[in-house]
């Protein structure tokens, strides 16, 4: 049998490189076809914004008395990625007429220590650098640079929620 030569204008190939072509392709496919959903699968949590909000409910409206601001305590849990961390959250809610309420962290905001409330000068102290806050979370003395962080809240069936997250 006699070997057919390419003529001008065609290009010659032989069945080796075509079948290294042929393997090297289906294996691209293959490999794409498994490695970006597992990719996607991998990476994709980590990169959803994670300014999810959400109302959690902290107790009973009842329970606050008019002008003294009332320590709530629960447990919350925060999704980072694939990272599940249980939390617990504490906010003073105080009311001045029983039917208007605002809801401050117990958090400082200079180093991230707890503060409390002093009943007999009716103000928020914290007892690492001697930060002082107002009834209302506002700075009163101390480094603290912000006020402390307030939460939204609402009223359901004598239920106390507040709005966190975002």
């Amino acid at each position: 049998m006699e070997e057919q030569k390419p003529t001008e204008g065609q290009a010659s190939i032989s069945r080796r490189n075509f079948l290294a072509i042929g393997t090297l392709s289906i294996g691209g496919v293959i490999g794409v076809g498994i490695g970006l959903p597992s990719l996607v699968y991998l990476v994709g949590p980590s990169l959803q914004a994670n300014a999810v909000q959400e109302w959690i409910r902290i107790g009973s409206a009842s329970k606050v008395e008019i002008g003294v601001p009332t320590l709530y305590k629960v447990k919350t849990e925060r999704r980072v990625g694939w990272n599940v961390t249980e939390e617990e959250l504490a906010v003073y809610v105080l009311t001045e007429n029983g039917s208007d309420f605002t809801a401050v962290s117990n958090i400082c905001t200079h180093l991230g220590c707890r503060v409390r409330w002093i009943d007999g000068k009716d103000q928020f102290f914290c007892p690492c650098h001697n930060a002082v806050f107002a009834k209302n979370g506002e700075v009163v003395a101390g480094p603290p640079p912000k006020p402390l962080e307030k939460y939204p809240v609402k009223v359901e069936n004598d239920q106390l929620y507040i709005l966190v997250g975002g």
